[in-house]
């Protein structure tokens, strides 16, 4: 527990964060609903970019988290249960507001690499391809994917760069790195390894071991251009 979400957010938005992304990774596996509470918290004190995930199961629940002040709307395991959504939510609310998660494992053994898509908070197989199932959501609207590799999450090992690049080759949408992050230059390799449009990352932040600033500045010093 990293502690008040509202707090956090506020020091993050402090700190010069260019977003923000809010995740209930167990809703779907536990069955709860939105965060609306938090999130309307949230928005009453922060004014950069908010993304919201789990718990999304209909059009109506992109509504309801936009409504509280969500900016963009992250859908995973609803994606894979019905595909649909994510066309008629970005039909009705513009791509640019609907990310689809994408938590991916490799395949041991498979050559070429190839990697499955898992859902309820990644622990669910699902069979799909990930890449296959990334373009697949392009397709259908998602204005970007946040991509985390599960084999890498909580490692603090850094990004499955591998992983990254195959997403950022075969889809044009912008791809958010997540999973794995334990130094400032992982964040950096996200970007010129995996070449990863964004880069997530909560535990080297919420512990207080470096800062959103010290992170840009590192970025800036390798030739990666960020907003100071």
């Amino acid at each position: 527990d990293a502690g008040d979400p509202v707090e956090i957010a506020r020091r993050y938005d402090d700190q010069g964060a260019d977003e923000l992304t809010f995740l209930d990774i167990t809703a779907s596996s536990d069955d709860r609903d939105l965060i609306l509470n938090i999130i309307e918290a949230v928005a009453a004190q922060v004014f950069i970019p908010l993304t919201v995930g789990g718990g999304v199961r209909a059009v109506d629940d992109v509504r309801r988290l936009l409504n509280a002040g969500a900016d963009k709307v992250s859908i995973n395991t609803a994606a894979v249960q019905n595909p649909q959504l994510v066309a008629d939510a970005s039909g009705r609310y513009g791509a640019q507001c609907i990310v689809v998660a994408i938590d991916a494992k490799r395949v041991p053994g498979a050559d070429p690499l190839r990697w499955e898509v898992y859902t309820h908070g990644g622990r669910k197989a699902t069979g799909l391809d990930a890449v296959e199932w990334g373009r697949k959501m392009q397709a259908l609207g998602a204005g970007e994917i946040l991509l985390t590799s599960m084999d890498r999450d909580g490692t603090r090992i850094g990004f499955d760069l591998e992983l990254t690049s195959a997403f950022s080759a075969a889809l044009d949408i912008p791809i958010i790195a997540s999973g794995g992050v334990g130094t400032l230059d992982h964040l950096v390799d996200g970007v010129l390894i995996g070449h990863a449009d964004a880069v997530l990352a909560a535990s080297i932040f919420h512990y207080g071991e470096y800062t959103v600033r010290q992170a840009k500045e590192r970025m800036a010093q390798r030739g990666i251009e960020v907003r100071l």
